[in-house]
């Protein structure tokens, strides 16, 4: 009796849990969902989820950063700017990530560096930032993208802590100290055990007023790419919705996004079926010529193209890109 009392008491426990991590779920789901799509762009012209909730779509994602820390100035602008294309079917995964001091023309708005366009957007409407900027991006570069998604910076810290730190071959010294906004960037070169704040600073890295090398924004884009296929396959190694608290609890406070809440659950609730295998880094050379960024015309096409393919997404007759983007001569 004593044995089937605490056999009893351990599943009732067991159950009000795992009925709290799918309340919590759900909850945070709710919290950054966006209604569900109703225009012609993206998923919805390629056909909704159906009835089986395993049978998830290919996506194109515009994934932006945001560096909110107190003493970064408050502003709206994107630090981190990657267009990504996921294919759960073949379960892989291609990105780019778009320079943020690239010079884009677009038709209709001034000539301005890629980080300036949420800032943009939301100066005019907060509410609707995400799916105006989704629509200039996917109307300027002819790529049909479904959904776009807001972290702020300190959600990597947080991420990073919540899956027990990365290993991370630094590829050079990084010192660094700013007291107006409190960093402490010192990082020595080698493969190393990084926790939140040091993957942060790894990934944040350009300047150096401590003696050690500057790092180039085509270096700091890498670094990113380094770190979100290693917290992908940390996150695909969770056994259970239990692992998870801490993470949705990290994404319902950092992340704003329009992917529809039905849509989101698929994902979570089927991560590894959405986690691709394998995650191909599409690379842009690119020069500096103050204070743009000009990128190779060729490098961009086959990059769009690339994402295309991974999609599912038929193939378009693009515009000459060098009308509204900064091409290297």
């Amino acid at each position: 009796m004593i044995v089937g009392l605490a056999a009893g008491t351990l599943f009732l426990a067991a159950a009000a849990y795992a009925g709290h991590i799918y309340w919590k779920a759900n909850s945070t789901l709710h919290r950054i969902a966006a209604p569900a799509p109703t225009g012609t762009e993206g998923a919805a012209n390629r056909g909704a989820p159906d009835e089986d909730p395993t049978d998830i779509k290919p996506f194109l994602l515009l994934l932006a950063g945001l560096d909110s820390r107190a003493g970064s100035g408050g502003t709206l602008n994107t630090d981190v700017l990657m267009l990504v294309s996921v294919n759960p079917q073949n379960h892989s995964a291609s990105m780019v990530s778009l320079p943020r001091d690239l010079l884009l023309k677009p038709p209709h708005l001034p000539d301005r560096k890629a980080n300036f366009y949420y800032a943009y957007y939301s100066a005019k409407d907060k509410a609707s930032a995400i799916p105006n900027t989704k629509r200039f991006f996917s109307d300027l570069f002819q790529l049909p993208i479904d959904y776009m998604a807001v972290v702020d910076f300190d959600a990597l810290r947080q991420v990073v802590e919540a899956v027990g730190g990365l290993e991370i071959d630094v590829d050079m010294d990084m010192k660094y100290v700013d007291n107006a906004d409190g960093t402490r960037i010192d990082l020595r070169k080698g493969l190393q055990k990084l926790n939140g704040q040091q993957v942060l600073d790894f990934v944040r890295y350009r300047k150096s007023n401590q003696g050690t090398q500057e790092s180039s924004d085509f270096a700091r884009n890498d670094r990113q790419q380094q770190v979100i296929k290693q917290i992908v396959e940390k996150l695909g190694a969770f056994q259970g919705m239990s692992q998870w608290s801490r993470i949705l609890d990290i994404i319902g406070d950092n992340v704003k996004t329009d992917v529809p809440e039905t849509v989101q659950r698929q994902w979570l609730f089927h991560f590894n079926t959405v986690k691709p295998a394998q995650i191909h880094s599409l690379n842009l050379n690119a020069v500096w010529k103050s204070p743009y960024v000009y990128i190779e015309k060729e490098d961009l096409m086959q990059a769009l193209a690339a994402l295309q393919e991974e999609a599912g997404v038929s193939s378009v007759h693009r515009r000459d890109i060098g009308n509204v983007v900064g091409v290297a001569n």
